[in-house]
This record gives structure tokens, C-alpha cells and sequence, in this order.
């Protein structure tokens, strides 16, 4: 018996406001914002699956891909249709790519405009 659900996955930044607007052009959805006190808060609502927030993050560092430095610690695979495709689409919006070479595998490595590492992974 499971102790508890899976709620959201939430992602620090500078300007959850941005990047929710980013993974809103990515997967859909509406961008609501939330505002608790200080902090600035930002749902992604209307998307299929585990939620998605963003939080702002004084001081924020992004992380590097690959680095022990400073390790991405988590990422998000999201599967498409057309890797070529979305690979268009994504860099319109303002990612980045960093593995994106090997044109025979079935994923692409690319960071967020705040630096987070995602991978397109073919359906």
C-alpha cells in the first residue's frame, strides 16, 4: 500500500511566470498563478498526467548537463511524435540543446530557458 501520491513536480527558477509559459507552449495547458505570501508561485493546469509548478528561487543557479558540479539531480523525458519536429519547436521557444548529435538515438537532450535539462524521447 502506497504511503502517499504523487502531487506535482515542481521546478525552481527565476520566472516561474516564463518557464511556465515555456512548458505551457511544450505540453499545453494554462498557466495559473498562485501567490502565497512572498513567494511567487506558478501551476500549470489542463496538462495529462503528474502536475507541473514552478517556484521562484532567489539566487537560482541553473544546472550544467553533464557536470558533478552542479548536477541536474532530476529531468523531465517528454515523448513526441516527430523528434525533428519538436526539435524546432522547442528551440523556437527558447531551449537550449546539449546532447543533440547523435541523430540515431531516440531522444535529445535540451535545458529549459532556465537552464533545466529535458529530453525529447520519440513515442
Amino acid at each position: 500500500m502506497a504511503i502517499a501520491t504523487l502531487g506535482a513536480i515542481v521546478l525552481d527558477c527565476p520566472d516561474p511566470v516564463a518557464l511556465a509559459g515555456f512548458y505551457a507552449e511544450l505540453l499545453g495547458g494554462e498557466i495559473a498563478e498562485v501567490a502565497e505570501g512572498e513567494e511567487r508561485w506558478v501551476d500549470l493546469k489542463g496538462v495529462a498526467g503528474t502536475a507541473l509548478a514552478f517556484q521562484a528561487a532567489p539566487g537560482y543557479v541553473a544546472p550544467s548537463w553533464p557536470s558533478a558540479e552542479r548536477s541536474q539531480q532530476v529531468h523531465l523525458d517528454v515523448t513526441v511524435p516527430d523528434l525533428d519536429a519538436a526539435e524546432r519547436e522547442v528551440l523556437a521557444l527558447g531551449a537550449v540543446p546539449l546532447d543533440t548529435e547523435d541523430r540515431t538515438r531516440t531522444f535529445r537532450v535540451y535545458a529549459d530557458p532556465a537552464g533545466h535539462p529535458f529530453c525529447l524521447c520519440a513515442c
